[in-house]
């Protein structure tokens, strides 16, 4: 029975009496369904409402906030237990609990039923025979640990393949919007739900998107399909009112989560400024405290029996969400880059007294951590991107080192995807360049597990591995993975995904990997560039040192892979190479060998460099980006700009009938993308001028070091190949494909005409960036007509090319290239849907297939950001291939084979030095670039 607060007229004479009145009144209000009216001597009638105990249960809950029932403990199954999924248990693995600030690693079993973890570690027989349909699976020493949790993911309401009506993520309607929730935008249909599962990802955080400065609710889900199919069954704790759902007043509220987003994003949508998106928070703010101050005041007045004129408790739908964040009952997710704007929601927290769980994106909070801890309550987390930066302004100061340096300072990180701005089905990956740069491995592991499930408010229930017998401890939902190698090590896969304690891919895939994966990568120091990113907030110098000595010898040399033709070769591998001598002088390899077999290299007047233990290999090439043409993507005055697109309008008259546009004429030197690219072995790039039609230009070979053009050596091939691009519907695909056929006939007019005709006597290169499989079946016919009328071989490569796979017989027998960008295919358009996921999904990656078919394979990225991955890139994929690509294949994927692809006439001959280990492995540092052309040795320092 609820209690009623005694009543208090000012005429009562004695507790007592009080008392008795209040006892009377609690018997009539409870019972009964007619409202109470008392009639005091001297004050007149007070009626008390009907509903008056509903009312005093409303506002004794205000003030509760979310946490688990007190019984959670106890519950011996989940709430999203599928009836029918059997116990299992894995058996003989490395657990990763989560527990012990993520230092804890169990080795032993993991008993999971009733979608919950019912023991971990040593299980007693005992226990195991309780359950008489027990699946019994062997990890054979495999690492498992809790399920990957996304904590910003637009997964569902910005889905693929994208087409009308896919994108749900952002209203227009107005700055401020808290009513909003995207849970009514969520696609049960999306198909980056699978892939994001095979990679690990259990839970997401489904957040609106940044157009607006309160863009609305958000919703954590479950990744996997219900039994229901609808998207409210996805939902992880959904809010008791959700769906009309009975709220029992004994229980505490759940967690709700919001969208905030400050900065460029909102000021571009409204053209606003920073001061409008501030007015507007103030404002949607204040509304939301003059209704929490209004209900407060009734409350106290009810709770103390003053029912006299007091009418309904004042809420309003709309603001009910921003009324319950001032209450503390809602995670704030708030999108902030730069110290400005930072600044400014710290004083907004601390005018209207609430708390912000996480900043995203955040790129400039590792250089105010003292800022972040004076905003109001706990400090918020931060939850960022490992390498993606410099797309925009506000992410120009982004540092590949924040996570190191926030953690340093004792603030909470979490790495995210921001899905689909990265396939979240790498968050992990996310993690592991988070450890490379200097975040501690335990870390690491939790800024995709225990920190985003804790900041969440689910720490109860994901996040960690533990069981659920002890009042101490909650009993944790059943979702883990079983990885094929170790979690932070480069190229992670899952053997199995379990969601509520169902096994989510059905015919899991593996690769055969070296056994070196299974153990906690080493990674380099980077103290010296950690302390200059914060001497120079974020922008510290970059460029390389030349060499102080016209010879320099690089000791305990282990590996040396070397081109031979166009071929990738290892010379000489670990097993021979310990104390090897690598003698460069005028950037040249003088000698190789032992210091008897190079006695110059003894000489006091040499600099030595020792490798300790790592490699020399080819350099790489970039491709596929932008870089070269661009300092920041987003920022139009910081770029070359597009090329106008004949098929939609026609060229300015001064460019003449038929102009080509070389991307050689609008390169810009000293990018720090670039930079940082040279820095990460990758000293060529090339790339074409940028359009968003059918003509592209003619690409250019440049170096990623050099200081401007006249530079010697910053041009190395002015035109390599035409580009063009076969993608678009408008016009249709079959123009495009009309007007290169024309084209290929000789109808083309001045430069453009010239060129084709040099690209159908197979004397240019024709590079096509094409997706579709069906597009791709075309243009070989296009190409065997051209061939058989003309004679010649046209040279032809196809870029993008998503779905090669499905005709790498016919790209093989037509002779045609491919370079696979992205290098891990997501099915982000109808036209580039149909992916070779790779393992665990499918046995091979679309490189060894394609390979297995004799392709020329290459490998491109998509944003210059991530050049300097591309050593990574080209790892993984060897990694996934069971064997198939080699080291020195996986080094030709970005550098002899791009060459032949691109129309590399002038082979890039530069040779990178890495300590430690190679550029193909977490433990390498790239600390020198050998230039036979240049005539010099950069050393980076």
């Amino acid at each position: 029975m609820d209690k009623l607060p005694a009543f208090r007229p000012a005429n009562a004479r004695s507790t007592t009496f009080r008392s008795l009145l209040a006892a009377v009144a609690l018997v009539v209000i409870t019972a009964s369904s007619f409202s109470v009216t008392l009639d005091w001597n001297r004050r007149g009638t007070v009626q008390v409402p009907i509903n008056a105990a509903e009312i005093v249960s409303k506002c004794q809950a205000l003030h509760i906030l979310p946490a688990p029932p007190s019984n959670f403990h106890e519950r011996t199954q989940s709430d999203r237990y599928a009836p029918g999924t059997p116990p299992t248990l894995l058996k003989n693995a490395t657990i990763w609990t989560g527990r012990v600030s993520g230092h804890e690693i169990v080795v032993g079993d993991v008993l999971l039923d009733k979608g919950l973890i019912k023991e971990v570690g040593v299980i007693k027989q005992s226990v195991l025979d309780n359950y008489k349909d027990l699946v019994v699976l062997e990890a054979e020493g495999a690492w498992i640990t809790p399920g990957i949790v996304d904590m910003h993911s637009h997964l569902g309401v910005d889905s693929v393949p994208a087409l009308r009506g896919s994108s749900d993520t952002n209203s227009l309607k107005g700055l401020v919007l808290p009513w909003l929730r995207s849970l009514d935008g969520l696609n049960t249909h999306d198909e980056a739900y699978r892939l994001s599962i095979s990679g690990g990802v259990t839970t997401a955080n489904v957040l609106p998107g940044s157009a607006d400065a309160i863009g609305g609710q958000a919703f954590t889900i479950k990744l996997r399909s219900t039994a229901e199919r609808s998207s409210s069954s996805m939902v992880l704790e959904p809010p008791f009112e959700l769906n009309g759902t009975i709220v029992d007043p004994s229980l505490p509220p759940r967690w709700r989560q919001m969208k905030h987003a400050c900065g460029e994003n909102p000021s571009r949508v409204y053209s606003g400024t920073r001061m409008d998106t501030i007015w507007a928070f103030r404002q949607g703010y204040d509304t939301a405290r003059k209704i929490k101050e209004k209900q407060d005041v009734y409350c106290a007045k009810a709770l103390d029996g003053q029912w006299a004129n007091l009418g309904d408790f004042p809420e309003d739908l709309q603001w009910e969400a921003l009324v319950d964040v001032l209450r503390g009952r809602v995670k704030v997710h708030n999108h902030c880059y730069e110290a400005t704007d930072l600044d400014g929601i710290v004083r907004l927290t601390n005018e209207f007294k609430f708390s912000i769980a996480a900043w995203h994106h955040a790129h400039e909070t590792y250089l105010v951590p003292d800022l972040l801890k004076k905003a109001y309550g706990q400090t918020p987390a931060i939850a960022l991107f490992a390498t993606n930066a410099r797309y925009k302004r506000e992410a120009y100061r982004g540092s590949e080192f924040a996570p190191r340096i926030l953690a340093e300072n004792g603030i909470r990180v979490v790495m995210k995807s921001d899905h689909p701005v990265l396939n979240s089905r790498h968050l992990l990956y996310e993690a592991q360049q988070a450890h490379y740069y200097g975040l501690p491995h335990n870390l690491a592991l939790a800024s995709v597990t225990s920190t985003p499930a804790t900041v969440l408010g689910y720490d109860h229930r994901i996040g960690f591995i533990k069981p659920g017998f002890t009042r101490i401890t909650f009993n944790l939902e059943l979702d883990v993975v079983v990885w094929d190698s170790h979690p932070l090590a480069l190229g992670a896969t899952p053997k199995q995904v379990y969601i509520d304690g169902i096994a989510q891919i059905e015919k899991p895939h593996t690769s055969v990997k070296p056994s070196v994966v299974q153990k906690l990568p080493q990674t380099p120091d980077f103290h010296k560039e950690v302390e200059q990113t914060i001497k120079y907030e974020g922008l510290p110098p970059l460029d390389a040192k030349n060499a102080t000595a016209d010879v320099v010898v690089f000791t305990n040399v282990q590996s040396i892979l070397l081109r031979q033709g166009s071929k990738i070769r290892e010379v000489v591998s670990p097993a021979t190479g310990e104390g090897k001598v690598v003698m460069v002088e005028n950037g040249q390899i003088a000698c190789t060998g032992s210091f008897s077999d190079c006695p110059s290299a003894m000489s006091h007047s040499v600099q030595k460099v020792d490798l300790k233990g790592g490699s020399i290999s080819p350099a790489l090439i970039s491709f596929g980006s932008p870089l070269g043409l661009s300092h920041i993507q987003a920022e139009p005055s910081t770029n070359d700009g597009l090329v106008i697109d004949p098929l939609r309008s026609d060229p300015p008259s001064i460019l003449g009938e038929g102009s080509v546009i070389q991307a050689v004429d609008g390169l810009q030197f000293q990018s720090r993308d670039a930079l940082l690219a040279y820095r990460s072995g990758v000293t060529l790039g090339v790339t074409a001028p940028r359009s968003p039609g059918f003509l592209l230009g003619l690409g250019t070979a440049f170096s990623t070091g050099s200081p401007h053009r006249l530079a010697k050596g910053a041009v190395i091939q002015e035109v390599t190949a035409l580009h063009i691009a076969i993608d678009s519907s408008t016009p249709s695909v079959s123009t495009h494909v009309a007007a290169l056929r024309n084209l290929f006939n000789g109808e083309g007019e001045g430069e453009l005409g010239a060129y084709f005709e040099d690209v159908v006597q197979g004397e240019l290169p024709l590079v096509i960036e094409v997706q579709s499989a069906d597009i791709m079946a075309s243009l070989i016919n296009l190409k065997k007509e051209v061939e058989e009328r003309s004679g010649t071989t046209l040279r032809v490569t196809f870029t993008g090319a998503n779905e090669a796979h499905l005709l790498a017989k016919e790209i093989a027998d037509a002779g045609v290239g491919v370079i696979l960008n992205p290098s891990r295919p997501f099915p982000g358009t109808w036209k580039s849907r149909r992916i070779l996921p790779g393992p665990p999904l499918t046995q091979d990656n679309a490189f060894a297939l394609l390979r297995a078919h004799n392709v020329t394979v290459g490998i491109g990225i998509e944003e210059q950001w991530s050049s300097r991955n591309i050593r990574f890139d080209i790892a993984w994929a060897a990694l996934e291939s069971n064997g198939a690509i080699s080291k020195p294949d996986a080094i030709a994927l970005a550098s002899v084979n791009l060459e032949h692809l691109l129309g590399i006439d002038t082979p890039n001959t530069d040779l990178v030095a890495v300590s430690h280990g190679t550029l193909l492995d977490f433990a390498g540092k790239v600390v020198g670039v050998i230039s036979p052309q240049r005539g010099v040795v950069d050393l980076i320092v």
